[in-house]
Parts: structure tokens; C-alpha cells; sequence
């Protein structure tokens, strides 16, 4: 089994609260995490993120050493130097190998992640649209999401969130897929992770309703119109009885 030590570190988390009225316990309102750096010993991997809400505000490309924005309209209003989290990482690699080196070595616990398939807005053919790969209960992050459509690999239109860090120490990675919806074509989101025995499919396909036949729709056509005249009849039955039945009040007297 592969040897897989993580250190997550220098987590900074701000939350705002709100007290309900009557005197209730107070609850967050939202929650940030500022600088979540983690770093692992399987590749010489590591990542420096900025979140919001759950939400990834922004990562460090190690490679190219710059702030990726996950919306870029946020470096608007603020911004970041990317030289302060290469100093940090480099600070929790330092770490990690101390720790390893005092440390027993075991074998990190490999959990099943769970993966949801779903679409961004209700689909509608030949309309744009996205579908979401969202894989949860990750540890260790070690991860390869990739999408097949009609089983072979499709890389036009994908993108993904870095590991989105949980309280209870696991991760999770959000995947896109924009596409444009086809009755002929199936998609699958593809799961590779140490704590699946084989790779996991997420299967999806747009659900068209099937065609009525000519004999359906002549059927279904000949029973409205039935129900239709049996509604005149039986109403056009009621009002004369009703005329009848006045009138005949009308012409009696007293005796």
C-alpha cells in the first residue's frame, strides 16, 4: 500500500455571527477560511487556497506561481501575492519531513468517496449547459476525475475546483463539464481513487419523453372528445329538467 503522510496547517478562520431574537443560541452566519495549506508527501504535492462559504475563492498555481481566481472578478477588489503561500508550503514541507522522521511510518486510511452527477439547470436540448461531478468524502487527495462521453475521454469544457478542505479533515473536488445536450449522447463522470477497488462511473443521459404513436394519439384524442359530448349531454339533461321542474312549481295553487 503506497505510504502517504498529510499535513494541513496555518488555517486562519473568521466567522460572522448572528444572535436570533428571543434569546436563541447564536449561529454562524458565514464561514471563511483564509490561507489552507496542505501538503503531502505522495508527489511533492501541495495547495494554498482561500475560502468562502464552501466556496473556493482562489488558488495558488505553484507551477506558474500565481493567484488563480475562481471568479475573476474578485482580484477587483482585493488581491494576493502568491509569494506568501510558496513561503508556507515550503514551511510545511520542512514540517512534514521532521514529523516523518520522528514518527512511526504507517499507511494513511483510505476512504470511499462519494460522487453525485447532476446538471447546472434543467436541461433542455441543443440549449448550453454544465454538469456537475461533485465527489465528496475524499482522503487521502489524491484524486482523478475525468468525464467520458459516449465512453471515450473528453477534455473541451472541463474544469475543476482544487480540494475544498472540511472540518472533519477530509476534501472535496467539484468538476464541470459544459456541453450542449443531445438525445444521442451519454456522459459519465470517472472516479480514480485509492479507496476504490476499480475506477467509479457516474452515469448520465438526458431523459426525453418517449413519442406517442398515431394510434395512441388518435385514442387519447377519441377520449377527450367523448368525455367532452357525455359532459354536454348530461349538462344539457340537467337544465331542462330544471326549466321542468320550475315551471311545474309555478302552476300549482292552493287547494
Amino acid at each position: 500500500m503506497t505510504l502517504n503522510r498529510v499535513l494541513i496547517l496555518g488555517t486562519l478562520t473568521l466567522t460572522t455571527m448572528m444572535s436570533p431574537s428571543g434569546g436563541e443560541d447564536i449561529v454562524a452566519d458565514h464561514f471563511a477560511s483564509y490561507g489552507i495549506n496542505v501538503y503531502q508527501s505522495y508527489g511533492s504535492w501541495g495547495q494554498y487556497t482561500h475560502e468562502f462559504d464552501g466556496d473556493e475563492q482562489f488558488y495558488v498555481d505553484l507551477e506558474k506561481k500565481e493567484t488563480v481566481w475562481q471568479l475573476p472578478v474578485f482580484q477587483t477588489f482585493t488581491s494576493f501575492d502568491p509569494q506568501g503561500a510558496l513561503r508556507n508550503l515550503a514551511i510545511a514541507k520542512h514540517n512534514l519531513n521532521i514529523l516523518t522522521k520522528r514518527s512511526n511510518s504507517t499507511a494513511a486510511t483510505n476512504e470511499v468517496p462519494e460522487v453525485t452527477v447532476f446538471l447546472k439547470s434543467p436541461a433542455m436540448l441543443g440549449q448550453p449547459n454544465t454538469l456537475i461531478c461533485f465527489v465528496d468524502n475524499i482522503f487521502p487527495p489524491v484524486i482523478n476525475v475525468t468525464w467520458l462521453k459516449n465512453r471515450r475521454s473528453v477534455t473541451e469544457g472541463v474544469s475543476e475546483t482544487s480540494f475544498l478542505a472540511k472540518r472533519d479533515h477530509s476534501f472535496l473536488k467539484i468538476s464541470y463539464l459544459t456541453f450542449l445536450p443531445s438525445a444521442d449522447d451519454i456522459y459519465d463522470c470517472k472516479v480514480e481513487h485509492w479507496g476504490l477497488d476499480e475506477p467509479l462511473l457516474k452515469h448520465w443521459e438526458p431523459e426525453i419523453p418517449t413519442p406517442m404513436s398515431e394510434l395512441t394519439e388518435t385514442v387519447v384524442c377519441a377520449l377527450g372528445l367523448t368525455v367532452g359530448l357525455v359532459g354536454i349531454v348530461v349538462g344539457t339533461v340537467f337544465i331542462i329538467q330544471g326549466l321542468r321542474s320550475g315551471g311545474a312549481s309555478r302552476h300549482q295553487g292552493p287547494l
